[in-house]
């Protein structure tokens, strides 16, 4: 049922993601897409560790992220100084839920291409760090200019300051501790390996062919789609796990 459910919310996200760039409404758009990646990504959860552990650990990271965000725009930490514009609807406490769920719907999947590439502890959770703060790589730059968040002063990479990107690398790592402790044992789920694989491709394709603005498809595509292609060479290269002969049923022969 879990995947079921993942698959349909996956199919959603898909043909709203490509309609993105070809319509005129792309806030509600863009929220649906994100409503869907959470949904999507929450029930491919759901299939591995139960729905209860994966609404659990939706709500922790959700509710985390919006103070998170909260503080964000009221302090200028972690991030730098910005605000947002009221385009995203619906908002809690100022923060649009877009943003919120979108911590949720690319923190699980990340999680999943770091456990393929190394074991628990900080490297895990260092390197998740980095592949949830490469899809910001793309992110911001698209979401600033749809205007949906404004940067009081701008930065180098088109008008994000790096000061985001630190920001970002330290409070993903929070995120992926929380989740160690309530999603525990990554690394069993190959459609959360083939959700980041997807973004990974989409955004690149997007930004090189219809968003206008190759270099960031170029950057963003180095910095995802060598995360994604290096997981799954590491899934498809584990071997199988031997079934001992006592652990065979009865009545199985050998050979």
């Amino acid at each position: 049922m879990a995947v079921r459910l993942g698959a349909a919310s996956g199919v959603v996200m898909a043909l709203a993601q490509i309609a993105v760039p070809l319509t005129e409404e792309h806030a509600v758009l863009t929220t649906v897409v994100v409503v869907a990646f959470a949904a999507t990504t929450t029930s491919f959860a759901a299939a591995v560790w139960g729905w209860r552990r994966a609404l659990v650990a939706a709500i922790v990271v959700v509710a985390g992220t919006t103070v998170l965000e909260r503080v964000g725009t009221s302090t200028g930490l972690p991030f730098g100084e910005y605000r947002y514009t009221g385009e995203l609807q619906p908002t809690i406490a100022g923060v649009p839920l877009a943003v919120t769920l979108a911590w949720l719907a690319m923190a699980v999947p990340a999680r999943e291409v770091a456990a393929r590439l190394a074991g628990p502890g900080w490297r895990r959770v260092a390197l998740g760090a980095v592949a949830l703060t490469a899809w910001d790589v793309m992110l911001d730059p698209q979401m600033v200019d749809e205007g949906y968040w404004v940067w009081a002063r701008g930065g180098p990479w088109r008008d994000v300051p790096l000061s985001n990107y630190a920001g970002w690398l330290v409070s993903s790592a929070a995120v992926l501790v929380v989740l160690d402790r309530l999603l525990p044992g990554p690394g069993r789920s190959r459609p959360l390996l083939g959700l980041y694989t997807w973004w990974a491709v989409m955004q690149t394709l997007g930004f090189l062919v219809f968003f206008g603005d190759p270099l960031v498809g170029l950057v963003g595509g180095l910095c995802m789609v060598p995360l994604a292609w290096a997981a799954w060479r590491a899934e498809l290269g584990r071997r199988p796990v031997a079934v001992p002969v006592a652990a065979r049923p009865a009545g199985v022969r050998r050979g």
